[in-house]
């Protein structure tokens, strides 16, 4: 598709440039063939003309075809027409002008510009045929190249990696240090393979980088181009599927060939589970064009010789749907997992960020690692673009700490809604709500610290209290599940304690609180009356990468027990929220007026407010 725009872009350039010629001949044209000396003479008419002659006035007389320029002794120039039909000594004659007068005017023919006759006659027949030709072979043209695509389907669209601008290395990586190593060792193969081939070692066929969105993965092959300076081949999994059968291996082949031609090079499919999906799920039959596609890669994978330099890197979020014939050695020998960045790594990848702006140098970086849990790499990277675009919306010349920490609030609660304005009622609602989550999270022992409660409306928030762990955390205990649940129930425990009354505001807290209840019951066996059992498991039915169906490995009476202990552990936990806030009112009350009248609290402020 690239291709075709570029050509009829460049047959669009040349139709333009040759109506610019066009015109351009037609301006030159009225300059010097459309004007004559005659447009800025006096005209005089052909009896005044045979007066002056026989006055003797006349020097010389100047023909050419029907125009007559008279140059008159007094050195003044007449202009005047003649009949086309008789020449001008037979014209003078029949008006009585005598031979011997004629002899003495001087006359001088001038010949015929027989390029102003193309240009003025031949020049406007043509022009629009010319340019209706040119139209209808531009679209002739058009749809030949339609015609001859059905005849190219079967070639990969296939993306060389050569650009030195925007090239990477390992450095600008931050973190990911195993897997860095893994990939410094792919560079190694295809830089010195005879090392390794020498001892009998054989040459890893592919690489699966696997790890959840925005963890780096194209980034890291990015780097795995820079660091081994070969050909480096990229290319998505939808690009290799078509409507036609048989295309998605078409272009499996031409992909292989191509970089096997370049050896030693890199192959690069990023979203592999675009092709790679576990054959024979029930979806598609077992012939369709996806699953050719994906048995041309197993193919092509097992084929290679033990001495082609040719290493396929796959990038997938969705290792768990991947054909088991594809991750079998002597295919993708290596899988490489990529973790979400930990404190120490999000300071690294803030700083990367941060090079190409314009930023305060007293920035506490580490200040906005902490305040980023969970973030991705691509999550920091947004975070601080929405922070220099905030800054230049303010007008400021530099980057500051505050527009960062503003950031990490937008990506991950959405802007601030400051045009949804709340009614004094809903405004004290909302503010005992938060202050409700706010407080049981300070007093319960497992919660994360409180860094910020605020009601001004971000995303679909009213509220929000931004609680933050003091440091990362890789394993979660069931104390802390359970004080979490009745955190997340103290907003709506506060609402029925202040107001005798239940609103709205609740509803995601509630869906939040019943995911992860079932989630202790199912997943995790934290259940004292079922114990350690984990209940159900995924189906083979997956739309949109996700799965519609769970296959029910247990009883209906079991069923009902689960339900009855999700039950349980979320009343236990809005129980203990109930308490907590009966207990501490003056203090709820404290925070929330306090909200009313500031809208946001800092984590500070708020920390002094408790003590």
């Amino acid at each position: 598709m690239d291709k075709n725009k570029k050509e009829g872009g460049k047959i669009f350039q040349m139709i333009f440039k040759v109506i610019v010629i066009f015109v351009l001949v037609s301006i030159l044209y009225g300059i010097f063939f459309g004007k004559t000396p005659s447009d800025k003479q006096e005209k005089i008419s052909f009896s005044q003309f045979i007066e002056k002659i026989n006055n003797s006035e006349v020097d010389k007389i100047s023909v050419k075809q029907n125009n007559i320029v008279i140059y008159l002794k007094d050195a003044k120039i007449l202009n005047t027409e003649k009949e086309p039909e008789n020449s001008l000594v037979e014209t003078l004659l029949n008006y009585g002008i005598t031979e011997d007068q004629i002899k003495v005017l001087n006359i001088s023919v001038l010949p015929e510009n027989n390029l102003a006759v193309v240009f003025g006659i031949i020049v406007p027949i043509l022009l629009p045929f010319i340019l209706l030709i040119g139209f209808f072979w531009f679209l002739t043209r058009k749809s030949d190249k339609g015609a001859m695509q059905v005849f190219s389907f079967n070639r990969a669209n296939i993306h060389l990696f050569n650009s030195e601008k925007d090239k990477i290395t390992f450095n600008d990586v931050a973190g990911l240090k195993e897997a860095k190593d893994e990939l410094k060792e792919i560079v190694e193969f295809l830089k010195n393979p005879k090392k390794f081939l020498d001892i009998g070692a054989r040459i890893p066929r592919g690489v699966l980088l696997m790890g959840p969105p925005g963890s780096g993965k194209t980034l890291l092959a990015r780097a795995v181009a820079g660091e081994a300076g070969v050909p480096f081949f990229y290319i998505s999994g939808s690009e290799f599927v078509e409507m036609f059968v048989g295309v998605g291996a078409g272009r499996t082949r031409d992909l292989f060939d191509n970089a096997k031609k370049a050896a030693p090079s890199i192959i690069f499919i990023d979203e592999i589970d675009a092709v790679g999906r576990e054959r024979g799920s029930g979806m598609g039959g077992g012939h369709d064009e996806r699953e050719q596609t994906l048995n041309q890669i197993l193919v092509e994978m097992d084929g290679f010789d033990r001495e082609t330099r040719v290493i396929v890197i796959a990038a997938t979020n969705r290792p768990d749907i991947l054909d088991m014939a594809l991750l079998r050695p002597g295919r993708f020998d290596r899988r490489v997992m990529l973790d979400l960045p930990d404190i120490d790594d999000r300071l690294e990848i803030v700083k990367i960020h941060l090079r190409g702006k314009l930023a305060d140098t007293s920035i506490n970086v580490r200040q906005v690692a902490e305040r980023t849990p969970g973030f991705s790499g691509a999550d920091l990277a947004n975070l601080t673009n929405e922070a220099a675009i905030s800054a230049a919306r303010k007008g400021k010349k530099i980057l500051g700490q505050t527009e960062l920490l503003e950031s990490i609030e937008k990506v991950m609660l959405g802007p601030e809604r400051k045009s949804h304005i709340l009614s004094q009622a809903e405004k004290k609602i909302t503010a005992y709500h938060e202050a409700g989550h706010a407080l049981v999270s300070t007093i319960l022992p497992h919660c994360d610290p409180v860094h910020k409660v605020s009601i001004i409306a971000r995303g679909r928030a009213a509220g929000y209290t931004l609680k933050l762990p003091s440091e990362d955390k890789h394993l979660k205990t069931k104390s802390e599940f359970l004080d979490d649940l009745a955190a997340f129930l103290a907003g709506y425990a506060a609402e029925e304690i202040i107001f005798k009354e239940i609103s709205t505001g609740a509803s995601a807290d509630l869906e939040e609180a019943s995911d992860i209840a079932r989630s202790l019951v199912t997943r995790y066996g934290m259940s004292k009356k079922l114990g350690p059992i984990a209940f159900g498991k995924p189906g083979n039915m997956i739309f949109f990468g996700k799965e519609i169906s769970s296959e029910k490995n247990y009883s209906e009476k079991t069923a009902v027990d689960i339900d009855a202990e999700v039950s349980d552990i979320l009343k236990d936990a809005y129980l203990r929220a109930k308490k907590v806030i009966i207990q501490k009112k003056s203090k709820l009350e404290q925070i929330a007026k306090m909200l009313i009248e500031k809208e946001t609290i800092e984590k500070e402020e708020f920390e002094k407010l408790m003590k």
